[in-house]
């Protein structure tokens, strides 16, 4: 048997707990993080097809794209909106623009911020997460649809995944040590 020197065995123990680390990446964050990245290219998206349409007759833009879409010019849903065209100006273009790029990069920066584990990213997504509840809620009230009641179902669970998760890694009691006494007096 060879001996073996005290820097090979920390070299040796340090490249075994390294591959561990690797293992210990939490899926849940992951999963939130790749849902936050693909909500923030949507509104991307969203935000240059805004921009696309500046300086452009909307009502014509319309009757093109239902055209590419195989739809008929003169159907409900076209009809309805060439109707409604008019409230859609250039300044409320660049507003959308603006406001959808804006919410691209919040996602974007939640998405890598889930990615990397770093717990502020995790109260910021708790944060935006409750945020959006009550116009969630009153969307599905107004009016439900399959995919309105699909987000908000992604959004509780993201919302609870997250109180869990701060929960077992005890990060609520860093920050708010207090909470259990104040809830029970609520």
């Amino acid at each position: 048997m060879e001996p073996v020197d005290e820097h090979t065995a920390v070299s040796s123990e340090v490249s075994s707990t390294a591959g561990h680390t690797h293992a210990l990446h939490d899926r849940g964050l992951l999963l939130i993080a790749i849902f936050k990245m693909a909500k923030s290219a949507f509104f991307f998206c969203v935000g240059m097809g805004a921009l696309h349409f500046l300086h452009k007759d909307l009502g014509d833009e319309i009757l093109k794209l239902a055209k590419e879409l195989h739809r008929d010019p003169e159907g409900k849903l076209v009809s309805l909106a060439l109707k409604n065209v008019h409230l859609v100006d250039e300044h409320r273009l660049r507003q959308l623009g603006i406001g959808t790029f804006a919410y691209s990069a919040l996602a974007l920066t939640e998405g890598f911020g889930l990615l990397l584990e770093k717990t502020w990213a995790e109260f910021l997504t708790l944060g935006l997460t409750i945020s959006f509840l009550p116009w969630e809620i009153y969307e599905l009230f107004r009016h439900a649809t399959w995919i309105k009641a699909g987000l908000f179902a992604i959004n509780l669970a993201v919302l609870g995944y997250l109180v869990w998760l701060l929960e077992r890694k005890g990060t609520f009691h860093k920050v708010w040590p207090n909470r259990r006494s104040w809830m029970r007096l609520r």
